[in-house]
């Protein structure tokens, strides 16, 4: 733990943290860091389900319907938000696999004597259906990057 010189206390989760911040190192710049995988778009930052996370310290007393509609709440939370991260992990790993694809396809062209001769024409013929998927996974991406430019701008 931490005291600043305004009573603000920071708790450190090992002595690495501790150690980076007193180094004044920045958070948003040391790749294994929260704050730099949330501003990175790594990790799901701005989603309302994180938001029921919240604690909440106010009494209430016990009411038995109350907790099994909180329950029932919870686990309904907890199934919107695990949905909610595969499918941000999955749009993630798109670019991945274009990148993959890409990189095989130029291997699969630079090395065509390694494939036997039965099987030359079906494989040049998917590296050419491959090349096109490419371009049209390429151009989508363009797309909708100038549309979430311009979405930005219009803010």
């Amino acid at each position: 733990m931490y005291v600043r010189n305004d009573a603000k206390m920071f708790r450190f989760c090992a002595s690495k943290c501790n150690k980076a911040f007193k180094r004044k190192k920045n958070p948003l710049k040391t790749k294994w860091t929260k704050a730099f995988r949330k501003a990175a778009g790594k990790e799901l930052s701005l989603d309302r389900t994180l938001a029921f996370e919240k604690r909440r310290n106010v009494p209430v007393k016990y009411n038995r319907e109350l907790m099994a509609k909180t329950l029932r709440a919870m686990k309904r939370v907890n199934e919107i938000k695990e949905r909610r991260v595969k499918a941000h992990y999955a749009k993630r790993m798109e670019v991945r696999v274009a990148l993959e694809s890409a990189a095989d396809l130029k291997l699969l062209q630079t090395n065509m004597d390694w494939v036997p001769e039965g099987q030359r024409e079906r494989v040049e013929r998917n590296v050419k259906a491959g090349n096109a998927w490419l371009k049209k996974k390429r151009s989508e991406s363009a797309n909708e990057k100038a549309m979430n430019r311009r979405a930005s701008q219009s803010k």
